[in-house]
C-alpha cells in the first residue's frame, strides 16, 4: 500500500496537479456564468471530475510523450520517468484511467458533454506532438485550457453558445501568451534539439511582444464579454485586477530578465484565474 501511494505522490508531482488551479476557476467560471448563478451540487461535482480527469490525462500523456526530449533536457531530466521514479506503464494505466474519469463524467453531465470528448482529447494529444513540427504548439495548450469554460458551459445549457466562446477564447489567449513565457527558459535547448516554439522563432523580444500582444487580446476578449452579458460591475472589476496583474506579470520579465520567470508564470497566472472566478460569482449574487 505504502509502494502504491509513494507511486501516485510522484504521479501527481510529475503532473503539476497543482497547476490545476489555471483551468479549474475558469472552467467554474463558465459554469457560473452559464447558469446566472450558482449550478447545482451534482453539476459543479461532475464538471471538476471531468477537468481532473482531462488535465491529469493531458499532463500524464505529455511527460509521457516526451520522456526521450526531457531526458536530455538539463532542465527536466529530473522528472519522474526520465529519472526513473516512475515507470512508462504505470503512466499509461493513470492515463487510462483518468481519461476514464473524464468520459464517464462527460456521460453524467449531458450528451452534449459526452460528443464532445473525443474533440478535446484529440486536442491533449495533438499538443504533445506540435513542438515536433509547430511553433504553434502554445495556441494548442491554449485550446486546450480554453475547452474548460466552454465545456462547462455545455455542461449547464447543454448548447455552446457565443458568451462560452468569448470566455473560452479569452482563456485560449491568456494561456497561449503565458506559455510562451514559460518556453523561454528552454529558449536554447529547443534551439539546439530542433523542436519548435514562438521563442525559437521570434526570440526573446518577439516572445514577449507576442506574449503581450496575447494578453492584450484576452482583456479585450473579457470586456466583450461584460458587454455581451451585460455583466455588473463587479465583473468588471475582475477584468481590471486580471489586467493588472498581467501588467505586473509582464514589468518582471520587463527587458528579457527572466530570473523571475516562475512568480510570473504560476503566482500571477493562478491569481489571475481565481480573482475572475471570484469577482463572477460576486457579481452574479450581489444581484
Amino acid at each position: 500500500m505504502t509502494g502504491i501511494i509513494s507511486k501516485i505522490v510522484i504521479f501527481l508531482e510529475m503532473i503539476k496537479f497543482s497547476h490545476t488551479i489555471f483551468a479549474l476557476p475558469f472552467a467554474l467560471t463558465g459554469a457560473l456564468l452559464a447558469a446566472g448563478g450558482i449550478p447545482s451540487p451534482r453539476q459543479i461535482f461532475w464538471i471538476i471530475l471531468a477537468m481532473a480527469g482531462a488535465r491529469t490525462a493531458a499532463m500524464a500523456m505529455n511527460r509521457l510523450i516526451d520522456a526521450n526530449i526531457d531526458a536530455r533536457n538539463p532542465r527536466t531530466a529530473g522528472r519522474a520517468i526520465p529519472s526513473g521514479r516512475i515507470g512508462k506503464g504505470i503512466t499509461l494505466f493513470f492515463i487510462i484511467a483518468a481519461t476514464a474519469l473524464m468520459l464517464i463524467s462527460a456521460a453524467m453531465l449531458n450528451p452534449l458533454c459526452l460528443k464532445l470528448s473525443p474533440v478535446a482529447l484529440f486536442f491533449l494529444w495533438l499538443y504533445s506532438y506540435c513542438k515536433r513540427f509547430t511553433s504553434l504548439a502554445h495556441v494548442v495548450l491554449g485550446i486546450c485550457l480554453a475547452a474548460a469554460p466552454v465545456g462547462a458551459w455545455a455542461a449547464i445549457r447543454g448548447s455552446i453558445d457565443p458568451p462560452a466562446l468569448l470566455l473560452g477564447s479569452a482563456v485560449l489567449f491568456w494561456v497561449a501568451g503565458f506559455d510562451i513565457l514559460y518556453a523561454l527558459q528552454d529558449l536554447e535547448f529547443d534551439r539546439t534539439a530542433g523542436l519548435h516554439s514562438i521563442p525559437v522563432l521570434l526570440g526573446v523580444n518577439g516572445s514577449l511582444r507576442t506574449a503581450r500582444i496575447f494578453h492584450t487580446i484576452m482583456i479585450g476578449l473579457l470586456f466583450t464579454l461584460f458587454n455581451s452579458m451585460h455583466l455588473g460591475v463587479m465583473f468588471m472589476s475582475g477584468v481590471l485586477v486580471a489586467a493588472a496583474m498581467l501588467l505586473y506579470e509582464h514589468w518582471l520579465l520587463r527587458g528579457g530578465n527572466l530570473k523571475k520567470l516562475d512568480a510570473a508564470f504560476f503566482n500571477m497566472n493562478g491569481y489571475i484565474s481565481v480573482a475572475i472566478l471570484i469577482f463572477t460569482a460576486a457579481d452574479l449574487l450581489t444581484r
